[in-house]
């Protein structure tokens, strides 16, 4: 669907303009095309691949363990899909809100009218545009802000964890057993490595690739639920009787059935950090590519709210189906899961050990839920190496996920002009793909895709300098500790702030308006954000309380480890900030201040404004003081008109 003539002629004049532009300090950023932009079901895809990863498949042993209780570990199960809920009301209302520009009305028709109010338009970059908004009232808050968040995102705004996870499972699939820790980091970087170069290479290839592997997600998980609940119907897979069976051993005279009410939470653990390190949530992921999306004020919430319910059901039905065909003994010290045999019912000699030592015997049990499940159902001596193919397969789409997302918000970091070469890593370039296509098949009409291969690169690298940095301990230890880094500063930390940056938003923003031109209104009004910023505040602080032994959660470092070194990152934020506004200019720029102006070019496609190309403007000049003015009517040029 072709611009608007108005709209045409604006960008027209933006492209010339910057052609005849030899400064050497202003960017041209190229949106996405009408042809190339997101839609409903690709933003159903990134939400599946990015919450599948290695979770479903392993977490509900690690909270059956952390929990002792069936019924405990369901019920976090729940608690987790309400977190999720709120925390989705929450960025859906800041994402459709901000930012907001002075647009020409429109009539009901979508014809032009009168004059000319505050709308919003939403952007990409997520949590980054939501702080900043709230935060960053003059240069000098949004400066400080943008570096708080950039260090902590920037830093540890990737996957490194799950793509060691990859090498461990990589491992296990092709039957390679023994200390290989650096064999893993090696299958990690790989895991990274191509994850980076299949979105550099084709945007629409890493988009297929997504495509194909939320596709083959869903169909493990829907196997999962199908085989579990026929095995609770009775039926049977060719290796014996599956029907929520309870081991029994020396230690326990009865065993207590999965789902019976009187007894599933009869051994339910005290340990309040095993409890609080158990509680999953966090979609924050597609509001980093929000502006990509066609029609984003109307596709967009339809598609999340779609696709976070049906994740979270899936995930709810997928643990009733586990604790169907699992057999677990809370009686055991080890608190051990097996794999069920028809005529030996647990090892013997395994319980004997696991009374005379508990510690001995903990690499004999798998905290692996899907294998053992598979195990149960179909026999030992397949599911293990399979499953660990699938949980591979299933983390590199989760790593591929995240790439694509993430790397767009170090695009628009590097757009502040904060970065060290912010120029070439805020810049899109076309791909190697439609290069080779233009080439060979030319078109007059066709509009090469872009990718932020810059970003990409900063992406990789830091990715590299986290697995590295985690070298010297083993691969087990380095994943928990990157998992627990990310869930601590990305997830809660910064999930925190958002939340209470949209109350403060809501009643003391835009003279009080901001509730009646909310993009976004949320059922329930605040509800979703106070309940999201006690539960993240709760979560922040309890991330202190150490873990019984025993716990999944205790790991070779101590337990204040994660949450103290996540706090530092924020301390590092601010004193990079302050390097920025008063060493640098004092010793390297000569007096000269950091100015960095972004100006966006706004048009009409498919009856919605969207964000079409964006100017950025970044150099060290000769400042005296910042104004103290809104950053937002910064941003409000006239090409935003």
């Amino acid at each position: 669907m072709p611009l608007e003539d108005d709209d045409q002629r604006r960008v027209d004049q933006v492209m010339e303009e910057m052609g005849a532009d030899k400064s050497g300090t202003r960017l041209l950023v190229l949106g996405t095309s009408q042809t190339q932009r997101l839609g409903f079901w690709m933003v159903v895809c990134i939400v599946v691949n990015r919450s599948i990863g290695s979770g479903v498949f392993v977490t509900p042993a690690i909270l059956l363990k952390a929990t002792g209780s069936p019924g405990a570990s369901l019920l976090l199960w729940v608690l987790g899909a309400m977190t999720g809920i709120c925390s989705l009301l929450v960025w859906l209302e800041f994402g459709l809100s901000i930012p907001k520009f002075e647009l020409r009305n429109r009539n009901d028709d979508d014809s032009p009218a009168e004059g000319e109010s505050l709308q919003s338009v939403p952007a990409s970059g997520g949590e980054k545009n939501y702080l900043e908004y709230v935060f960053g009232s003059n240069r000098y808050g949004k400066l400080r802000t943008t570096c708080m968040y950039a260090v902590v995102y920037v830093t540890l705004g990737n996957l490194s964890g799950n793509c060691i996870a990859f090498g461990i499972y990589i491992l296990e699939a092709a039957g390679i057993s023994g200390s290989n820790d650096s064999l893993a980091r090696g299958l990690a970087v790989v895991c990274m490595t191509v994850a980076c170069l299949v979105h550099a290479t084709s945007r629409q290839g890493g988009l297929y690739t997504l495509v194909l592997m939320a596709i083959f997600k869903v169909c493990i998980l829907l196997a999962i639920i199908v085989i579990g609940f026929a095995a609770l119907g009775g039926r049977t897979f060719g290796y014996g009787p599956v029907q929520g069976e309870v081991i029994t051993n020396s230690t326990t005279q009865a065993g207590l059935a999965n789902f019976d009410v009187h007894s599933s939470f009869s051994y339910a653990k005290n340990d309040f950090a095993s409890y609080a390190n158990s509680i999953l949530f966090g979609n924050e992921q597609p509001f980093y590519v929000l502006s990509e999306v066609v029609r984003p004020k109307k596709t967009f919430p339809k598609a999340m709210v779609f696709a976070v319910s049906s994740m979270i059901t899936l995930f709810i039905l997928v643990n009733i189906a586990y604790l169907g065909v699992v057999s677990y003994d809370p009686t055991l010290n080890i608190q051990c899961l097996s794999i069920k045999d028809s005529v030996d019912k647990f090892n013997q000699t395994l319980i004997e050990a696991a009374v005379a030592n508990p510690t001995s015997i903990k690499d004999n049990c798998s905290l692996d839920m899907a294998t053992v499940f598979f195990g149960a159902v179909f026999g030992p001596s397949v599911a293990p190496r399979v499953m660990s193919a699938i949980i591979a397969f299933s983390i590199f789409g989760n790593v591929t996920a995240m790439t694509f997302t993430a790397s767009r918000v170090k695009q628009e970091i590097a757009k502040e002009g904060i970065l060290p070469f912010s120029l070439f890593f805020a810049r899109s370039v076309t791909t190697p793909w439609a290069f080779l296509r233009q080439r060979l098949w030319p078109r007059h009409d066709y509009e090469p895709e872009q990718s932020p291969a810059p970003a990409l690169l900063l992406h990789w690298i830091f990715s590299m300098i986290l697995i590295g940095s985690t070298s010297s301990r083993t691969v087990d230890v380095a994943y928990s500790i990157l998992v627990s880094l990310y869930a601590y500063v990305i997830v809660i930390i910064i999930g925190f702030f958002t939340a209470i940056g949209l109350l403060y938003a809501r009643y003391f923003c835009e003279e009080g308006q901001w509730v009646q031109r909310s993009g976004f209104k949320p059922w329930g009004g605040p509800t979703a954000a106070i309940i999201y910023a006690v539960l993240c505040a709760f979560l922040a602080f309890a991330s202190f309380a150490p873990p019984t032994q025993g716990s999944p959660y205790l790991i070779e470092v101590q337990w204040f480890v994660v949450p103290t070194v996540g706090l530092s990152l924020l301390v590092l934020g601010y004193l990079y900030y302050l390097g920025l506004i008063y060493i640098v200019p004092r010793y390297f720029k000569k007096g000269r201040m950091l100015v960095a102006d972004r100006e966006a070019v706004i048009v009409r496609e498919n009856g919605e404004y969207v964000q079409h190309l964006e100017i950025v403007d970044a150099a060290w000049e000769v400042y005296t003081d910042y104004p103290n003015k809104d950053v937002e009517g910064q941003r409000m040029t006239v090409l935003a008109r």
